[in-house]
C-alpha cells in the first residue's frame, strides 16, 4: 500500500541523517591533504605558498628512528604540544570538533581520545615508508 511505502521512505530518510563513522583516510583528505598533499608527501596546493613547507608525513617514523611516535603525532594534530618549528598555518584541530571520544588503554591507563584524532593518527601510521 502507499502508506507502507511512505513508512519505508521515512525510515531510509532517517538512516541518511545518521553520521557515518569517519575513517582516517577520509579525515586526512578533508583536513590535511590541501597542504600535505593527497599522498601525504607535502605537495598540496595550499602548502606551496607557505613560508614553512608542510613535511612529508610518510616519513614520520623514519625521522624518529624507525618508531612511529603515536602520542606526539596526536598532540601535534590536536595542537596541544607543538615545538616552535611548527608553522602557525597548521590549525589546532583540537579547538574544533574531533568527534566523540573513545577510551584508549595504554599500560593500564585509559585515556579519552577523540575518534577523528585516533583515526587520523592510525591512518598516518599506516602510510609510513
Amino acid at each position: 500500500s502507499a502508506m507502507r511505502y511512505l513508512v519505508i521512505l521515512a525510515a531510509f530518510g532517517l538512516a541518511a541523517c545518521v553520521e557515518e563513522p569517519i575513517d582516517g583516510r577520509t579525515a586526512f583528505m578533508e583536513n590535511c591533504a590541501s597542504c600535505h598533499g593527497a599522498d601525504a608527501t607535502g605537495g598540496g596546493d595550499a602548502g606551496r605558498d607557505l613560508a614553512t613547507a608542510p613535511p612529508d608525513l610518510t616519513m614520520i617514523a623514519a625521522r624518529n628512528g624507525g618508531t612511529f611516535p603515536t602520542d606526539q603525532v596526536m598532540s601535534t594534530i590536536d595542537g596541544l604540544d607543538r615545538g616552535t618549528h611548527f608553522s602557525a598555518a597548521m590549525p589546532e584541530f583540537g579547538a574544533g570538533d574531533l568527534g566523540e571520544t573513545v577510551i584508549v588503554e595504554n599500560e593500564g591507563l585509559g585515556t579519552p581520545v577523540p575518534m577523528k584524532l585516533l583515526m587520523l593518527t592510525e591512518y598516518l601510521e599506516s602510510i609510513q615508508q
